[in-house]
């Protein structure tokens, strides 16, 4: 499998895994951190059960019938695993990848350059597809429905469209608004799934294998201390092996046990719900200074100092899942599950309604 970015970010390389479980032949990634761990295959690829097989089903399905499997979209929370999943699908399919971002096809000339280049049975993932300008929207439509794009030449009267045929390929979006997409965009996918957060036992199971991988000494107990702190998200549970092993190398005796685990995230001001000191501070903010609310996102991130897109994309996210915050029509309001994580007393009884 070949990656090849939009933006140069990634760089043919060969990658010589140190965890035998990992099949690494002809797989050409970025040493990066990132994609350094990345799985390649279903069987390393922890968590999302549901979705795993049926997409190894209609993956079966597409090499049986020898066509290009069916346009696809990911939604859910950043972190969990999107880009990664459209790279195993690639692999399994045998197929290069073309890794793009909606912010960096402004103008119709990158859609069309992007979808001229593709070769039959390729792949084409955009992250944050949400974020596709109008026109960029427009010319996607034909490509993924006919396989053509619609095309004008000449000025005024002059004016004639062509369709230009293009290769049969698969598109895979990811996005974290899977509601700001349009609905004739949305349409167009065969296959439309939702990521949910990681489980503790199988953000344990990422854990293990990043720390395999790196060359970390963890037990089981060190792996569940972090895994309870990563917000179910394998993206910050892999962050924190990294800072948590600084720790355990530095302090320790280079082994992640729980004591470590649990040492080193208190330092990090990442409390035991993987609550960090922004997520504090929202709740703190609403309770003190908006009588736990509701009180509107904007004024939130005012208050903060915070980029509103920031709240509602990190924060937001899994301070709702875990219970800690509510979203109202009025505005976002503190939970009692908030109240108490945060050892507040709560004086309003209306909090308790609604």
């Amino acid at each position: 499998m070949t990656i090849i970015s939009d933006d140069n970010d990634f760089q043919k390389k060969d990658l010589k895994q140190k965890n035998p479980i990992i099949k690494t032949e002809s797989i050409e990634y970025d040493k990066t951190f990132e994609n350094s761990i990345r799985p390649k295959s279903f069987d390393d690829y922890i968590g999302q059960s549901a979705l795993k097989e049926t997409l190894k089903i209609s993956i079966e399905a597409a090499k049986m019938r020898e066509k290009p499997l069916d346009h696809l979209l990911f939604y859910g929370p950043p972190g969990l695993g999107k880009t990664t999943l459209a790279g195993v699908i690639a692999e399994q399919m045998g197929a290069d990848i073309k890794i793009t971002s909606a912010p960096a096809l402004e103008r119709p000339r990158d859609i069309i350059g992007i979808l001229m280049s593709l070769k039959g049975g390729e792949i084409l993932f955009i992250d944050e597809i949400h974020r596709l300008n109008k026109v960029a929207e427009e010319i996607l439509y034909p490509a993924m429905e006919d396989f053509f794009l619609d095309m004008t030449t000449g000025k005024s009267q002059t004016v004639k469209t062509l369709r230009v045929p293009l290769p049969k390929f698969t598109l895979i979006g990811a996005t974290t608004k899977a509601g700001e997409l349009s609905g004739p965009l949305r349409d167009r996918f065969g296959i439309i799934y939702r990521l949910q957060f990681y489980s503790i036992e199988e953000l344990a199971s990422v854990i293990k294998r990043t720390a395999s991988i790196l060359d970390i000494k963890i037990t089981e107990e060190g792996a569940a201390a972090i895994a309870k702190r990563s917000r179910g998200t394998p993206r910050i549970a892999n962050r924190l092996v990294k800072r948590v092993s600084d720790f355990a190398l530095i302090k320790f005796d280079g082994v992640i046990t729980d004591e470590v685990a649990n040492y080193s995230l208190d330092i990090l001001n990442i409390d035991e719900f993987g609550l960090d000191t922004t997520d504090r501070a929202l709740l703190n903010l609403i309770i003190e200074k908006y009588d736990g609310g509701p009180v509107g996102i904007e004024t939130i991130a005012a208050a903060l100092s915070e980029d509103v897109r920031t709240l509602e994309d990190v924060c937001e996210p899994y301070l709702l899942q875990a219970g800690l915050l509510q979203r109202t029509p009025r505005g976002r309001k503190v939970s009692p599950e908030g109240y108490r994580h945060l050892g507040k007393k709560i004086e309003n009884m209306q909090q308790t309604l609604f």
